[in-house]
């Protein structure tokens, strides 16, 4: 089979600076498929970058954005406020971690990565940020600051934002994983002690499962530590769940894994299944210290934005369904490494629920697989990681069974013929 691709003659006024996963021409999608141009069908295993949460064009957020949009597409916050932005935030009140229970609305996850910043340097009155090697926050400034995990991100944009101060993060291929825990926690003790006091760090942002950076779930221990650090030190700690939450790992937000509550969190992608939406959950009481004015935003709080969310909450939390979230991560886990006893060249399996990544030792291997997967096989995958060493699963939440298998079917057969 062959991919499809736009023709070479044709006008191209739009920009070269995006990056391209494949050459498909798509006319629509649906559930795990995408269909192009010409009439072909592939399993989108890409998600939208795991934005497409309840798939493509699920007929309920699809209903949400139609009835919403004949109504308001877009009523201002600051002029006025619309009947769906205290019903959401309510919702995320309902199911966010702890005692968050306020909300600011945003777009993207670079913009709500940015206001938590904003938001803690003016709470605590301190400078400096702490992030972890492999993270990804986001693509303006001061996200591009705290991004760590591929100079591609960041070359050529420089100075960027000072006071962001980078801290280690546990190596997932560590013989000793309790030791590679204890030297990571070391390491940000150091940091603490070496470059910016407790009482100037207004926040540390983790990812509790590294995105770009290879689909790395945090460690217990280390996730653990690090909260403890921040309730000794006055530090607030922001769980940046923009590609973890909303269903991702299983359940609704991956800090459940570890039972811990984040001050702040950071949500997107999955929330309004490919609407741009995006969120910020605080406590009240820090809300209460944000100066009124002092951050906002044009399009935050979208009225379709707003009903595609609810829409996507009230699909995820149907009965079973991250029961289906759990299911299809372990049949997935379990096809890999079943292949894994055949083919060596995969040096480990990881992640929780369908946030699922395979580390290789080459990544010339990781492309060759993608491509063959894609040509061949009709299915779309995406790699990860500083070294682009990690093939990373991300299908819609609503994937099925037989979707799982077909996709391992596909891998099996490209780990043979790049062989």
């Amino acid at each position: 089979m062959t991919t499809t691709s736009s023709s070479a003659s044709a006008p191209n006024h739009l920009s070269n600076v995006w990056f391209s996963v494949t050459p498909l021409q798509v006319s629509h999608g649906q559930g795990c498929w995408v269909t192009t141009t010409d009439g072909e069908e592939y399993l989108d295993f890409a998600g939208g970058i795991a934005v497409n949460s309840t798939g493509h064009s699920h007929p309920a957020v699809v209903k949400a954005i139609a009835d919403q949009a004949a109504r308001f597409i877009h009523a201002q916050v600051n002029v006025f406020r619309h009947d769906l932005l205290e019903p959401l935030a309510a919702r995320l009140a309902d199911l966010a971690p702890g005692a968050i229970d306020t909300f600011f609305f945003a777009n993207s996850g670079a913009e709500i990565t940015e206001a938590a910043v904003k938001l803690a340097k003016q709470v605590t009155k301190r400078p400096h940020v702490v992030v972890f090697s492999g993270s990804f926050h986001g693509r303006t400034h001061m996200a591009m600051a705290m991004t760590t995990s591929k100079t591609g991100y960041r070359s050529g944009h420089a100075p960027l934002p000072a006071g962001v101060f980078v801290a280690p993060y546990p190596d997932p291929l560590a013989a000793d994983p309790d030791a590679e825990v204890r030297r990571a926690l070391a390491g940000f003790d150091h940091l603490l002690k070496s470059l910016t006091a407790p009482d100037e760090t207004a926040c540390v942002i983790l990812e509790p499962v590294l995105g770009e950076g290879g689909y790395v779930p945090a460690p217990p221990a280390f996730i653990h530590g690090l909260v403890e650090r921040c309730r000794e030190h006055g530090i607030l700690f922001v769980a940046d769940e923009v590609q973890s939450g909303f269903g991702r790992t299983g359940k609704m937000f991956a800090v459940e894994h570890y039972d811990i509550e984040p001050d702040v969190i950071c949500m997107a992608k999955g929330i309004a299944s490919g609407f741009p939406f995006s969120a910020l959950g605080i406590r009240r009481e820090l809300d209460d210290k944000w100066p009124k004015g002092s951050h906002g935003g044009t399009y935050g709080g979208n009225a379709m934005g707003c009903a595609a969310a609810l829409a996507t909450i009230e699909i995820m939390t149907a009965p079973g369904f991250l029961d289906n979230v759990v299911a299809r991560g372990e049949q997935l886990q379990a096809g890999i490494r079943e292949l894994q006893r055949e083919h060596t060249v995969i040096t480990q399996v990881r992640g929780l629920g369908l946030m699922v990544g395979t580390e290789f030792a080459d990544a010339a291997r990781v492309a060759a697989i993608q491509q063959h997967c894609l040509t061949e096989g009709h299915l779309i995958l995406m790699n990860a990681g500083t070294y682009g060493t990690c093939l990373r699963w991300m299908p819609p939440l609503v994937v099925n069974e037989r979707e799982i298998d077909l996709a391992l079917a596909a891998f099996a057969a490209a780990l043979k013929a790049t062989a």
